[in-house]
Order: C-alpha cells, then sequence, then structure tokens
C-alpha cells in the first residue's frame, strides 16, 4: 500500500466491553498471545475478563487500562501482518497515547503493560471512591465550559476543569465531585444540548491527578524509552517529542492536564489519505467524523471492518 498516507489512533479507557474482539480471536493467534504476555506480567488472565467479565472488574480502572492496550497492541499486530502499511504518524486519545508510543517502538510492550497497570493504580489511588467525577458536555462552545468551570472552582474552592477537548460540541469535564454537580447546572443553564455524567471514580486530567503524576515521574525515571520510529503525536500539546525525558515529560503532565484530541486530529489529518481506529470500538472514529468528515475513516473494531479498509485501499492502488 505503498504511496497511501495512513495515520492510526488508538482509543483509550471507555471503549472496552465484555466480549471484545471475539470475532479477531477466531481467526488472528496474535490477539490470545498478546493478552497472554500481559497475563504473564500481571499475574492475573487479561483475556478471561476481556471475555467473561464482570463488568465491574474491566471496568476498575488499574484492570482496565493493561486491557485497552493489550487490546489495541494486538489489533496492531493483525493490522501490521494484513495491511502492510507504514503508518505516516500515530496518535492515542489518553490512555491510548501508550499504545501509540508502543507501536512506534518507544515502549517495549511489556514495559508498557507495567507502566499502565501502574499509572491506572496510581490514579484509582489518588481521589478517594466517590470524590471526583467526570461529566460530558454536548453542544457548547469550549470557552464558555472553561469560564463555568473556572467560576465554580473559585466559588467552591474545588477543582473542576474541562480536561478533554475531544470535538468541536464535545468537551469532558472533571474534578470534584461537588464540584463538578455544581459546573454541570450551570452549564445546561447556559444553553449545553447535553449534559451527561460519566460512570468513573476517577477524575482523569484534572488536577486532582497531580499526585498520581508526581508518583508516575519517579516509575518513569526506570522506564526503557527510545526515539520514536514513526511520529507520535502527544496529548497534553498536540506535538511530537524525539528525546525520552521529552516523552517522559509528555506522559507525567498527560495525566493532570486537558486531552487534546481536536487539535491532534487536525494535525494528522492534514495530508493524509485516512485515519484509522485501531482498537475496540468506534469512539475515535464518531470524533474524527465531527472534527474533520473530509478524511477518510475507518474503526478497526472487527475483522469486518479492516477488510472493508482493506478492499478500499486496494482499489486505489
Amino acid at each position: 500500500m505503498d504511496g497511501i498516507n495512513i495515520v492510526v489512533v488508538f482509543p483509550g479507557q471507555g471503549s472496552q466491553s465484555i466480549g471484545m474482539l471475539s470475532d479477531y480471536a477466531e481467526t488472528w493467534p496474535q490477539i490470545e498471545e498478546t493478552f497472554g504476555q500481559a497475563s504473564d506480567v500481571l499475574g492475573y488472565d487479561c483475556w478471561d475478563i476481556v471475555c467473561n467479565g464482570p463488568a465491574e472488574k474491566i471496568n476498575q480502572t488499574e484492570i482496565t487500562q493493561p486491557i485497552m492496550l493489550a487490546a489495541d497492541i494486538a489489533v496492531m499486530r493483525v493490522m501490521q501482518q494484513q495491511c502492510l502499511l507504514t503508518p505516516m504518524v500515530f496518535a492515542g486519545h489518553s490512555l491510548g497515547e501508550y499504545a501509540a508510543l508502543v507501536a512506534a517502538d518507544v515502549l517495549d510492550y511489556v514495559d508498557a503493560i507495567k507502566l499502565v497497570a501502574r499509572r491506572g493504580q496510581l490514579m484509582q489511588e489518588a481521589v478517594p471512591e466517590g470524590e471526583g467525577a467526570m461529566a460530558a458536555v454536548i453542544g457548547l462552545n469550549d470557552d464558555p465550559i472553561i469560564t463555568i468551570c473556572k467560576q465554580v472552582s473559585s466559588n467552591t474552592g474545588m477543582p473542576v476543569e474541562a480536561v478533554n477537548f475531544n470535538s468541536p460540541g464535545q468537551v469532558v469535564i472533571a474534578g470534584a465531585t461537588a464540584a463538578v454537580n455544581q459546573a454541570m447546572e450551570l452549564l445546561k443553564e447556559q444553553g449545553a444540548k447535553r449534559v451527561l455524567p460519566l460512570p468513573v471514580s476517577v477524575p482523569s486530567h484534572s488536577s486532582l491527578m497531580k499526585p498520581a503524576a508526581d508518583k508516575l515521574a519517579d516509575y518513569l525515571k526506570d522506564v526503557s524509552i527510545n526515539k520514536p520510529k514513526i511520529q507520535v503525536i502527544h496529548n497534553v500539546d498536540a506535538k511530537s517529542h524525539d528525546k525520552p525525558d521529552e516523552i517522559r515529560n509528555a506522559l507525567v503532565r498527560q495525566l493532570y492536564n486537558p486531552v487534546r484530541w481536536t487539535q491532534t486530529i487536525q494535525i494528522i489529518t492534514d495530508g493524509a489519505d485516512a485515519i484509522v481506529e485501531c482498537g475496540p470500538g468506534r469512539v475515535l472514529g464518531g470524533l474524527t467524523r465531527r472534527i474533520n468528515n473530509e478524511i477518510r475513516s475507518f474503526s478497526f473494531d472487527s475483522v469486518a471492518a479492516m477488510d472493508k479498509f482493506l478492499d478500499t485501499m486496494s482499489a486505489e492502488i
């Protein structure tokens, strides 16, 4: 597929589901092999959790993160064998950034599994259950959301912040539960079409994650990081970094700063022929269409979806 410019993005936490990738596993041994590597590192059967749950387990942050990384990399390994393509750039949404770094040979896969398991544990420990919350705000521009969050934080003395700029008209806020609840009411009054609480207890990418980020920084000191073989665009600043210490810094800052996904997609789709969501679900495909509806978008959430991509691209060669 030389001559076709492809960009690849990896989904993060929230795209997991019981039974995901089951049709891939029927055909491709790489799926269970990839999960098996993660299981050996973690000491529990990741593939069994994917197949059988329960939901409470697969949705537990410190388990979700390594399982989603394994899912992203498993699909990537099938893609590499099937598509024989070299992407021009990688990116990943939140946790998905770690899959992008594995894909670009910045992180060793086993090291990355250990790293995200630790990341999930630190995030879970940073805020007591029930004291942190997140909510999706639909149909409102960025500026009024940012203004209301600052107003509520100032009035309550508790943080609430815009933490995921996912697409025009879709922003996620996070912070202390009481502050998030108050912001939700004000955002509805401001004219948001929908304000939806998210089923999480960890206020990801908010300033409440700073203690977890400090501990993650210590852990990252001993993790081997290589120069990317393919460019990776980071969430925190929508830039690529080549130096190991710059990459470590970007991963630490990502934990308590917003995910700049709209900006990331605008950057990586410039000059691209197609964008591929590599992993379970279709969340990023939906966001891509709201950010840039001119780029062809494919989500590899099933064997049939990957086959459709191959047929489309082959017709153009």
